[in-house]
């Protein structure tokens, strides 16, 4: 097998072996959605199967494995994404992290009635952005794509030293949909305002983050995305910009279930 830079052996394009001795061959389930594929190759990172560092497989690879779509395989590898357990590359493929020490974030009874606000904006923004940074890709010119560089940097500066990223942030968004040469996405963005950021409105997001990892997180999907853009691939743009949105919907859809499910399970306090 091919060595990973951690010194894991890589999991094969195909359903191969992994460590252990074990098999990738996926096991086909009645259900054959998301929900499964993510149990499964969750638990296959959980008992260590795969490693920190590993490369999963293909698309094609794990459609074949476990006889499901592809829009089931994206959608898996988002949720798993969204928890931490791994990180796409475009180009490259997708990769084990680390184990993270620290939960997901932990909505209040405030956060909980945003949430639904917030989640309903990314639908909306999974849709218009998806398309922005494929036309932005088509149609940028180097002036766009400097305001673009300028607004990373800013955003990794302020990481740094705990400055203000949402400003940043929403400009990186606003000129993506300024290069797309469409007035009207501008608009529409520029009416939405830095609201559209889910930590401007969610507290326990801002809470969480006290060492800066999401906000890290956050900014290597901005690259991704600006990589696509800058060397002009609507495609792998348009597949950046829909993991990014699609990862922060989850996160946050994630900790919403856990709270209504503690709600739910909370006795009421005594009068």
């Amino acid at each position: 097998m091919v060595q990973t830079a951690t010194g894991n052996p890589s999991i094969s394009d195909a359903a191969t072996e992994v460590a252990g001795g074990g098999s990738f061959v996926g096991r086909a389930r009645p259900r054959g959605l998301a929900h499964g594929l993510v149990e499964d190759l969750g638990e296959k990172i959980r008992n260590q199967s795969l490693r920190p560092g590993d490369k999963l497989p293909t698309e094609s690879a794990i459609m074949k494995s476990f006889g499901v779509s592809r829009t089931v395989v994206r959608e898996a590898l988002s949720k798993l994404q969204a928890a931490g357990l791994v990180e796409t590359h475009h180009g490259v493929g997708t990769f084990v992290l680390q184990p993270r020490a620290a939960g997901m974030f932990r909505l209040d009874s405030t956060d909980i009635a945003n949430s639904v606000d917030v989640l309903a904006v990314l639908e909306l923004r999974i849709s218009l952005e998806t398309e922005s940074a494929g036309l932005a890709a088509s149609r940028r010119t180097e002036e766009h794509l400097l305001a673009m560089r300028q607004a990373l940097d800013d955003f990794e500066r302020n990481v740094a030293v705990a400055g203000d990223t949402v400003a940043p942030d929403f400009r990186f968004h606003l000129q993506i949909a300024q290069a797309t040469g469409n007035p009207y996405f501008a608009d529409i963005m520029s009416h939405l305002g830095t609201t559209i950021i889910p930590r401007t409105r969610i507290t326990a997001i801002r809470n969480y983050d006290r060492r800066g990892e999401y906000l890290s997180r956050v900014n290597r999907e901005h690259e991704e995305i600006y990589a696509a853009i800058a060397r002009r691939d609507p495609e792998s743009a348009r597949a950046a910009m829909r993991i990014h949105l699609t990862n922060s919907r989850e996160r946050l859809r994630v900790a919403q279930e856990a709270a209504q499910q503690t709600a739910a399970t909370t006795p009421p306090a005594a009068s």
